[in-house]
């Protein structure tokens, strides 16, 4: 498979980062707090993430392992430094807060009042640094009567409202095969930093905490959910691979496999009509807004169905797109990995991990035209820059090595 691979000439060009000078320390783990942090990363910020001595990031043992490490990490983590801090002692809660007086964001996702327990709470860390900004992921946020359950991405998704929306009517919810949850909350988390240090910059320099919680980032996604239900009482439903209210939209089958078409604008319906050869059904005057075609969803989707089981999807589609219709197949990694589309765009990147075996990984988003972001370097080893950013932060060698020996900090 052909992609674009990170080279000697990308790294010498990354100096040119939107975020380039912002510094961050990631004391998350898992996926929302890490996440976002890799966002920052990939466009510029020096991530430095503090993992447990033993065992690190729980991520790096996570789902399919290579050489001991989990991919999902090689992912999650590109572009960060490590250093291992046990921040069960009290001299490594005393590190943190030496770490914090040069950074500009710090990330947790831990549970509400963990932070305090280590006496690193927002009110300590930000006495003498009263710039600093605090992004604070939790599961349903750090105040309210429900701050102190326990809350992964997929409670988040449950209460959130998604969860109840996923599937055929009548059967369990599904779950959507990622952790959308976490990921939500991730990029809200960015926001909140972005608009943060926009208020630092521009009101002189004062900090503040972004709290996020995981159902909340996907509630707000929801969409009409709740102001319908508010003026009419309506419960939205399971609706399968249809969206309600909008038609018509839907997957259809074809002769070998599935297609998703969505002709629900005005004139993309009568191109669609017209296309199946439809003709009477793209000027029926019954049809020609989205109320008219709602009423009538199962006659469109069975007209559809009918043209689309005769045909491949190869044929659907190409038929579609010369119509200007939306449509697309349903994709899997495989597909992806040698789409034409994919690869002009440079979303499949080529690198090396630690152990320098190669793999692909998912390009960088969004895409700016002056400063884009890169990959500038492989996720960690466990601990491997705790030396040197313990050095940054003016501790003598030294006391660097009684950390080392005590146990405190490791050095991979």
């Amino acid at each position: 498979m052909s992609h674009s691979t990170v080279n000697a000439a990308s790294l010498a060009a990354s100096s040119r980062l939107p975020l380039a000078g912002l510094r961050v320390l990631e004391l998350g783990q898992l996926i929302a707090g890490p996440f976002c942090a890799r966002v920052l990363a990939d466009f510029g910020a020096e991530v430095l993430k503090v993992e447990a001595p033993e065992g690190g990031d729980p991520l790096r043992n996570w789902r399919v392992l290579k050489d001991g490490n989990s991919i999902w990490w090689e992912s999650q983590s590109r572009n960060k430094r490590s250093i291992a801090i046990d921040l069960r002692q009290a001299e490594g809660q005393a590190l943190v807060r030496t770490l914090v007086r040069d950074c500009d964001v710090i990330i947790e996702n831990f549970r509400p009042g963990q932070l305090e327990q280590w006496g690193l709470s927002y009110e300590r860390l930000s006495e003498d640094h009263p710039g600093l900004i605090m992004l604070r992921i939790s599961g349903y946020g750090q105040t309210g009567p429900y701050k102190d359950r326990p809350g992964f991405g997929v409670i988040g998704e449950a209460m959130g409202g998604l969860r109840y929306l996923s599937g055929e009517p009548g059967e369990i919810p599904v779950r959507v095969g990622v952790s959308i949850g976490d990921s939500l909350a991730a990029l809200h988390g960015v926001i909140g930093i972005m608009m943060a240090l926009r208020e630092r910059e521009v009101r002189g320099g004062k900090g503040q905490v972004i709290d996020v919680a995981l159902y909340e980032s996907v509630f707000n996604m929801m969409e009409s959910l709740i102001p319908e239900y508010s003026v009419t009482g309506l419960v939205r439903e399971p609706s399968g691979s249809a969206l309600p209210g909008i038609a018509p939209t839907n997957a259809y089958r074809c002769n070998n496999g599935l297609v998703l078409i969505a002709g629900n604008g005005d004139g993309i319906f009568r191109r669609l009509m017209t296309a199946i050869g439809r003709e009477d059904l793209a000027h029926d005057q019954a049809l020609q807004d989205n109320a008219g075609r709602v009423a009538q969803v199962s006659r469109l989707d069975e007209a559809i169905a009918a043209w689309t089981a005769q045909r491949s999807v190869e044929s659907v589609l190409t038929c579609l797109h010369e119509a200007s219709v939306p449509a697309g197949k349903i994709y899997n990694a495989a597909d992806i990995a040698s789409d034409p589309h994919y690869l002009a765009r440079e979303m499949l990147v080529g690198s090396k991990s630690r152990e320098s075996y190669d793999l692909t990984q998912p390009g960088i988003v969004p895409k700016l035209s002056e400063t884009p972001g890169k990959l500038r370097s492989a996720a960690p080893r466990l601990g491997e820059h705790t030396r040197q950013a313990l050095a940054e932060a003016g501790l003598r060698e030294e006391l660097i090595a009684q950390l080392l020996a005590s146990g405190t900090v490791r050095q991979s």
